[in-house]
């Protein structure tokens, strides 16, 4: 474990590592129950999917800790799987087949970027004090998936509210079926006292504290469901939170989704724009995690680089390829992995970690589908508070830096996308820069990646 993964060298041990790995898994095990689902409405078979998901989520995860030694886990991207089925396909027209040849054909311009060092490129002409900027970003972003996961925060008039039950009704009440105190309700409630309990075992540096405070919200709401204070609601999207081993430990054939791909329509304009905004989003979300969570971590060198990023890309880039022969969605890198980072994950024993447990979930599964949004929903939203430490290390003194800075970080949550806040940083920071006289401290990459993304918003 030392030689392989270098342990000590990043101030780490195996126990750390496993507790990091683990606590990632937890955080992310939701994509196993979350992308069938979205799948599904694309006409593609739910239990093959759910193999699949776990398969490619294995490979990359695998693939990360090999190729780059380094604490991520990668699995089908949220976000990416909702445009796949209901913009590509619903939308579009395409069949789901079609749809995953653009996502493969994605994966193999990923892999010639990766090695010829395009998005290392990238990644490096980020300006320092943006790199910290998406790190806070991040941080608002999953804190804010988590209130969202725990239903703290709902749609409303303004937007997003706070919970009510009149207000969750109001916006995602359905024909028969209205949330009450029992459901919707008293979710919110656990989830609260989750975040409390997690803050706590923080506080104390209790190891393993928010792995604890996953366990601890879970059991909260088995004992709540025992006593009848919490009633599963399917028709919201309330379900039980005891593990059901009605169906036994089958793992369901991929049989229907593999190696489903379609060349037909592969020369046709459409399919073209499909497949860059497969490319766009994936790219810029992948480079946006590696960037906030490495910088969370302390990973970055003194010139702001992240040594042996070319494996991370590429693992990433393979397991793209990967997935779509397996019959899923675009996989990347889980800003989730932040929470194994907290944990004190520096390494890809971590990595190893989750991915074995990605493994073991096709056997597992009810035990893992059994953990609840709201059980970790408070993870996301402590680990949030993690993230966004970082604004500390932007320099506000100058304010060619900080206001870029300032627009990254309020893109990423309120537009609900890690790569929209890096494109609106790196437009501004271009822009402002050169119109105050500071154009030497922009590289000519800068330039490119800003006309890009301004070009983008026209074409895509």
């Amino acid at each position: 474990m030392e030689k392989f993964f270098k342990l000590k060298e990043n101030k780490t041990d195996v126990k750390t590592e496993i507790i990091a790995g683990i606590t990632t898994f937890m955080t992310m095990a939701y994509i196993l129950a979350v992308n069938p689902n979205i799948l599904s409405a694309a006409g593609m078979d739910r239990g093959a999917v759910f193999t699949a998901t776990a398969i490619a989520s294995f490979v990359g995860t695998l693939l990360m800790a090999l190729f780059a030694n380094y604490p991520f886990a990668l699995a089908p991207g949220m976000g990416l799987n909702a445009y796949f089925a209901y913009t590509v396909v619903l939308g579009m027209g395409y069949t789901w087949e079609t749809a995953l040849t653009a996502v493969f054909v994605e994966g193999i311009i990923f892999i010639l970027l990766s090695v010829t060092n395009i998005r290392e490129a990238i990644f490096n002409a980020v300006p320092r004090n943006l790199k910290s900027a998406v790190s806070v970003g991040i941080g608002l972003f999953i804190a804010f998936i988590g209130l969202q996961n725990a239903k703290i925060v709902i749609g409303g008039a303004t937007l997003v509210e706070l919970f009510s039950i009149k207000g969750y009704n109001a916006v995602h009440g359905v024909e028969g079926a209205v949330a009450t105190t029992n459901d919707a309700g008293i979710t919110v409630i656990i989830a609260i006292i989750g975040v409390l309990i997690t803050a706590f075992l923080v506080v104390k540096e209790v190891k393993g504290n928010i792995l604890l405070g996953i366990l601890a919200t879970w059991i909260l709401g088995i004992i709540a469901q025992l006593s009848g204070l919490y009633v599963p609601n399917p028709a919201l999207g309330f379900y039980s939170v005891l593990p059901d081993f009605s169906n036994g430990l089958s793992i369901p054939s991929m049989g229907p989704v593999l190696f489903k791909l379609q060349f037909d329509k592969i020369a046709s304009l459409e399919f073209v724009v499909v497949m860059f905004a497969f490319l766009f989003v994936d790219m810029f979300d992948t480079i946006g995690t590696l960037i906030g969570v490495s910088t969370k971590a302390g990973m970055l060198d003194k010139d702001g680089k992240l040594p042996n990023i070319r494996g991370a890309l590429l693992a990433d880039a393979v397991a793209t390829t990967a997935g779509a022969v397996l019959g899923t969605t675009t996989v990347t890198t889980f800003v989730e992995s932040a929470s194994g980072v907290a944990e004190g994950g520096r390494t890809g024993l971590t990595a190893l970690t989750t991915a074995v447990l990605f493994a073991l979930s096709l056997l597992l599964s009810p035990i893992f589908l059994a953990i609840p949004s709201f059980a970790t929903a408070p993870a996301l939203i402590v680990v949030g508070f993690y993230m966004f430490s970082n604004v500390v290390h932007i320099d506000f003194s100058d304010m060619s830096e900080a206001i870029p800075c300032y627009i990254c970080i309020v893109a990423m949550p309120l537009f609900y996308s890690i790569s929209e806040g890096i494109s609106m940083g790196i437009v501004s920071y271009v822009i402002i820069n050169l119109c105050t006289g500071k154009a030497k401290k922009i590289t000519p990459l800068m330039y490119i990646l800003s006309i890009l993304f301004i070009l983008k918003y026209f074409l895509l």
